[in-house]
């Protein structure tokens, strides 16, 4: 049986991807598809939003399961390919009257995996498969203005951090970050609370002021995770990435 269904965005959601997809199908001299663009963009909104599966889509589309796998990688990596690079994110901080930002992560669970992998993508702090990914937040109204490339859900946030140059970058453009006790010793310009039962009165002041600011980028992964992909990823780890990269995009808009 199909049935209809709704998805929780705006109609400005489809119009930004579909162009995206139209003007890549002029590139590349594709003549025709099964799906206009616009279909595709609601197949591949569809699955990002509400984490429609393939084999639901297929049936609610009218297109092989593989025809699906295809459309939803090409618009993912698409979208993935407009995302904000570090470089730029940077610059935006640098510009948003204070040279401040929040930097987070977050662990985007995944099925167990085989073999040694099972291991290294098993984090110990969230007791569940993962994949972790870096982000920076503007601190103004706790935008996502930047997110990494998937690490292993094994990799602390300080070591992934460093991975993707996030602290040495951040000092080079002269823009403070602010994080949570998991990047104490980060060093450059990361600041971060203190640590401890007994703290001086001088600490506790310092971390009401860190968390306090910190407060609403916690809403930078909390948006992300309203797409229901994010719930439990079901295909490779190494897809994890651009498919935040591509949601990141369509949080950001034709701007982006």
């Amino acid at each position: 049986m199909i049935y209809p269904g709704t998805i929780s965005l705006s109609t400005a959601h489809l119009t930004h991807l579909a162009e995206h997809l139209r003007a890549h199908r002029a590139a590349i001299g594709s003549r025709w598809r099964k799906l206009t663009a616009g279909q595709q963009a609601l197949l591949a909104l569809a699955h990002l939003r509400n984490g429609d599966t393939y084999a639901r889509l297929a049936a609610g589309f009218g297109v092989g399961v593989a025809t699906v796998w295809r459309y939803v990688r090409e618009a993912v990596d698409l979208l993935a390919a407009f995302a904000p690079s570090l470089t730029a994110a940077l610059w935006r901080l640098a510009s948003n009257g204070h040279r401040l930002g929040i930097l987070d992560g977050t662990v985007v669970r995944i099925d167990r995996l085989s073999g040694d992998l099972d291991r290294l993508y098993y984090s110990g702090k969230h007791h569940h498969h993962g994949v972790n990914l870096q982000g920076l937040i503007d601190p103004r109204r706790g935008d996502l203005v930047w997110i990494s490339d998937g690490l292993p859900g094994s990799t602390h946030d300080l070591t992934a951090a460093r991975t993707h140059d996030i602290i040495r970058s951040a000092a080079r453009a002269d823009v403070e970050l602010l994080a949570d006790k998991g990047f104490q010793g980060a060093g450059g310009t990361v600041t971060s609370p203190h640590k401890g039962r007994k703290l001086t009165k001088d600490q506790k002041t310092h971390n009401r002021m860190v968390n306090s600011v910190r407060g609403p980028g916690e809403r930078g992964f909390a948006v992300l995770k309203t797409w229901r992909i994010f719930t439990k990823v079901r295909c490779c780890p190494q897809r994890v990435g651009p498919l935040a990269k591509a949601v990141l995009t369509l949080e950001l808009g034709p701007e982006s």
